[in-house]
């Protein structure tokens, strides 16, 4: 099936927020190839305008992937206008735009497949670049996926040329993504991967090796608030900024895409920042440039490394290392998340980002965690089985105490 005709190869003749580099583009899945930023479009929702100057901003970043959702409200509509305005302009990148939107697990075949027709409506498109299902979060979503009414929905949508591949994006437990992962159904997958949430990092690694796209869902915000870092992170990340360090961490690891929610061009600064200058009529020496990256690669090594240790030197004896060996829980308590979240408050400071975390808890449905700490029956059945003797009960307490607020509203949903 034939693209549209916005999507079709077509160099941009005007840069308006001035000259940036090309980012190299890197393998997701079995689709073409993409940016290593993704513009994520659940931000830019107040307007037509604003959505064109987001997708502007990111033209000038040099992103060609466009990650959008029905949930994200006017998001496809406003997106499907913006991309008409640059194409008449003859502005997009080369290649053209590569565009994933999502779909809701559940449902019968013939409601996802209406839900797939407004989709392709509302963006004014033959054919989606990638299709996702949008949180693959329970065992009964997999296995709707998997040998249900979704599995028929994903194998008929490619059948009719009206998705390129398909994936998922899950906030689930590491072992209902590995198991997502190892059916060969998806060919990438959207993950929380963080600089201050490293879980699902071996998973991400495996995909890659596997030949599987894997997109970092919202480093920056859901990744710590890093576009407003407390003082104690700012200094742990010397020479970087806190966000400068969580993209080049994951663009070092590998992943294939990492996404920007931007509201507003300023937000995609940093995809600007970090993209390698335009090439000079004398092209540089490869050898040169391989040192350049080296030496960038292991300052970023030895900052993640200092920024590990001054959260070890903060929390001291009360450091959870993440093992999970406190699990299961008799009262369900999710143990290892809860004091995730104090290690960032008490290690980095990062207590507003670590306490609208906590706030969602219960909240949220399927898409967070359901009991905070207050759910602690302090029954003492994890104390033998962490490795480190941590006073587990009187840390989820205290995690209560510090993190414990008014509720926050959701973005979406």
């Amino acid at each position: 099936m034939a693209p549209p005709t916005w999507a079709k190869p077509v160099l941009a003749t005007t840069d308006p927020v001035g000259p940036t580099g090309t980012w190299p583009r890197r393998a997701f899945g079995r689709g073409p190839a993409v940016s290593p930023f993704t513009l994520g479009t659940m931000r830019a929702v107040n307007s037509p305008a604003q959505m064109e100057a987001v997708l502007r901003a990111a033209l000038a970043a040099g992103i060609n992937h466009l990650e959008t959702a029905p949930a994200y409200g006017p998001a496809e509509s406003f997106l499907a206008a913006a991309l008409n305005q640059l194409h008449q302009e003859g502005a997009a990148p080369a290649g053209g735009w590569l565009i994933t939107s999502k779909l809701l697990p559940g449902g019968d075949l013939a409601s996802g497949q209406r839900a797939l027709g407004a989709i392709l409506e509302r963006l004014g498109v033959q054919q989606l670049t990638s299709l996702a299902i949008h949180g693959l979060n329970l065992e009964e979503h997999l296995s709707w996926a998997l040998n249900g009414p979704g599995a028929d929905l994903l194998q008929w949508a490619q059948a009719e040329g009206l998705v390129g591949q398909v994936g998922f994006s899950s906030h689930g437990s590491p072992g209902l993504i590995e198991a997502a992962l190892g059916s060969g159904i998806f060919q990438f997958c959207s993950l929380h991967l963080h600089l201050f949430d490293q879980t699902r990092m071996p998973i991400a690694r495996q995909a890659l090796a596997d030949g599987i796209g894997v997109m970092a869902i919202s480093p920056a915000d859901k990744g710590g608030r890093l576009y407003d870092p407390p003082a104690e992170l700012i200094a742990d990340c010397q020479p970087f900024e806190p966000l400068e360090l969580a993209y080049r961490f994951l663009l070092d690891a590998g992943i294939s895409t990492l996404t920007l929610g931007a509201a507003q061009p300023g937000d995609l600064a940093w995809a600007r920042r970090l993209a390698p200058p335009r090439s000079e009529p004398s092209q540089p020496n490869p050898a040169t440039t391989g040192e350049a990256d080296a030496d960038m690669a292991a300052a970023v090594a030895a900052a993640v490394e200092r920024l590990a240790a001054a959260a070890a030197g903060r929390l001291g004896s009360e450091r959870c290392g993440q093992c999970r060996a406190c699990l299961p829980c008799p009262a369900e308590v999710p143990i290892p998340e809860l004091l995730r979240l104090r290690n960032l408050a008490v290690g980095h400071g990062m207590e507003a980002f670590a306490s609208e975390r906590y706030n969602l808890i219960g909240r949220a449905g399927h898409w967070w965690e359901g009991l905070n700490a207050d759910a602690c029956q302090r029954c003492g059945a994890c104390l033998p089985r962490c490795p480190h003797g941590l006073a587990i009960p009187d840390l989820l307490a205290d995690t209560h105490r510090r993190l414990a607020a008014a509720p926050r509203r959701r973005l979406w949903g």
